[in-house]
């Protein structure tokens, strides 16, 4: 237990520690996840969430061709900003199971969906917008799901979302994607190469690999999910949610209306 207070677990609070020490086994996970805790100020929910997903085995897990599209040591850093799965657990509730109701689902819960996407990452825009104009004049809109900033290392990060399994066709579109936010956005003397990440619902590894080593732009590609199914049926019915909320409002409206008729003893009109 000393060697392990250590390693970051001594700046946790009690709870936290209970945490590591029920859910991990071995003294190298719970260093990892302690160490993370700390340097990333993760409430205690936050660490259970991050346990329960498997953080450590999904960071840097994603198939890319970074190695190949990118320098060293560069390659190496966007490689730990992409993980695979991405784990959105308020995508459960989604009832439009098309990309607008996606999109729709992450937007309305911002702050969970940047959390799953990693520490130091900004919303730049949602449906970004680019007017491309070619040399006979032709006008054609791209359009970009999410567009997301890494603040640490500076960098644009393209979202591509899909509601169905990998296609080579996506990572065509997505690398078109990529290169107008470089060309339009990005300061190359100030930023890191831009990033795309395709987000897709299944995908056969040795077609994305195959895909990804013909491809100039820096690519990567993940499945997502919303809650398993078996953390969804462990959470209380919505009316039983509803009641919880109607009694804690009558609650407070209790306590309000105490300190109301207290308040008018003290200071009587008249």
């Amino acid at each position: 237990m000393e060697a392990f207070l250590q390693h970051g677990v001594g700046d946790l609070p009690w709870g936290h520690v209970t945490v590591l020490l029920d859910r991990l086994e071995t003294r190298e996970d719970r260093d990892w996840y302690a160490g993370r805790a700390v340097a990333e100020g993760w409430k205690r929910s936050v660490l259970e969430h991050f346990i329960k997903v498997r953080l450590k085995d999904q960071i840097g897990a994603a198939p890319t061709n970074f190695a190949t599209a990118l320098d060293s040591p560069d390659s190496e850093l966007a490689q730990q900003l992409v993980k695979d799965p991405y784990v959105f657990e308020h995508l459960a509730y989604v009832e439009r199971v098309d990309e607008r109701g996606v999109e729709q689902a992450l937007m309305d819960r911002l702050q969970d969906t940047l959390t799953e996407f990693g520490r130091g990452m900004a919303f730049v825009g949602r449906q970004v917008r680019f007017a491309v104009t070619d040399r006979k004049g032709r006008t054609d809109e791209l359009v970009l799901d999410l567009l997301l900033y890494h603040i640490p290392q500076s960098r644009y990060v393209v979202v591509e979302l899909k509601v169905d399994d990998f296609q080579p066709g996506y990572l065509g579109q997505l690398a078109a994607y990529v290169g107008v936010v470089d060309a339009e956005l990005r300061e190359p003397n100030r930023q890191a190469p831009t990033i795309g990440v395709l987000l897709c619902t299944g995908k056969n590894e040795a077609i994305v690999r195959y895909t990804l080593a013909n491809m100039s732009a820096a690519l990567g590609v993940a499945d997502y999910e919303g809650l398993p199914a078996d953390a969804r049926a462990a959470l209380p019915p919505a009316q039983e949610l509803e009641a919880v909320v109607a009694d804690e409002l009558a609650r407070h409206r209790v306590v309000l209306d105490s300190d109301a008729v207290a308040n008018q003893k003290e200071n009587p009109i008249g």
